[in-house]
């Protein structure tokens, strides 16, 4: 299923999930109310809500052309972003003139980001006053479904609910200086990070599967221009590896969001200014992921 947060013409904000391609459910409305308004109470309580015997009314369904789609999680309990495309880590390093961390090949590493800062699609990224340099990151995220703790990489997918499309901003000038200190990203990332349009169910990714990973293309366009191409399968660690790390002698919860780290070829700072400049306001940024849909945002 996909499953999503609109907002309606009368404003109200309602989660629920996309019937035919054509149509949004509000899941309260359509279940007449057993049903949560929004997707975190929802993944909290799943496992009573899945146990029980639904009967949903016409209610609730609209054309998908009239509601406003959000951020399908729009207040993750947390958000840790990985890095785990060997490709991005080894050209980002070199094009800075460094070699391969080789400390980077024993463990799955991750920052915490802004959970509070979160956008969907369609919402406008304001873009820091101080920063001169914006780049755009091509990811794949999973949002947990499930509470455990010291969680087996073979098994986590048991612990995962779904996957979408996550665009990690980032201002590279910011970043740059404040890790020189020795720490972060942290600022650099802080305004803002793009999820959606939706949020697909694990088993919608089954037929794509290959062992651990999904045979899953992804590419990011700027202003139409095709600039970046990649594949989920090509990722170093698995999101099991990811989850085995973040669990590690901490509980996860339902509604904590994790990311994959970018691509390779997935940013402008990989891919170098000779072959495209900074992000600048009206640049439209649009991400695609097999299976995921389309993530559009414009710079302000």
């Amino acid at each position: 299923m996909k499953f999503i947060t609109f907002q309606k013409k009368d404003g109200t904000v309602r989660a629920g999930w996309i019937k035919n391609e054509r149509y949004v459910v509000d899941m309260h409305e359509a279940s007449n109310g057993v049903l949560p308004k929004d997707i975190l109470s929802f993944l909290e309580n799943q496992a009573f809500y899945l146990s029980q015997t639904l009967t949903l009314t016409d209610k609730g369904v609209y054309p998908i052309k009239e509601v406003l789609l959000k951020a399908p999680l729009s207040n993750p309990r947390s958000f840790r972003d990985f890095y785990a495309f060997e490709e991005h880590v080894k050209t980002a390093r070199e094009n800075r003139g460094l070699d391969m961390i080789q400390e980077w090949y024993d463990i799955p590493v991750f920052y915490f980001s802004n959970h509070l800062a979160i956008k969907g699609p369609c919402d406008e990224i304001v873009r820091p006053e101080t920063c001169e340099w914006l780049d755009y990151e091509l990811e794949i995220a999973c949002v947990i479904g499930k509470e455990g703790k010291n969680i087996k990489a073979e098994n986590a997918d048991e612990y995962i609910f779904g996957y979408c499309i996550l665009n990690d901003w980032s201002a590279r000038d910011l970043q740059r200086k404040e890790m020189k200190v020795g720490l972060g990203p942290a600022k650099g990332k802080d305004f803002a990070t793009s999820i959606g349009p939706y949020l697909l169910t694990k088993d919608e990714l089954e037929i794509f599967r290959v062992e651990n990973f999904y045979d899953l293309k992804m590419t990011a366009k700027i202003n139409g221009v095709l600039l970046s191409e990649g594949n989920m399968k090509d990722i170093y660690y698995s999101f099991g590896e990811m989850i085995a790390r973040a669990s590690d002698g901490v509980t996860l919860y339902p509604g904590e969001l994790i990311g994959s780290g970018t691509v390779g070829s997935g940013c402008i700072l990989e891919l170098g200014t000779d072959v495209h400049r900074w992000l600048e306001p009206g640049d439209e940024v649009e991400l695609e992921i097999t299976a995921l849909g389309t993530l559009k945002n414009t710079i302000k």
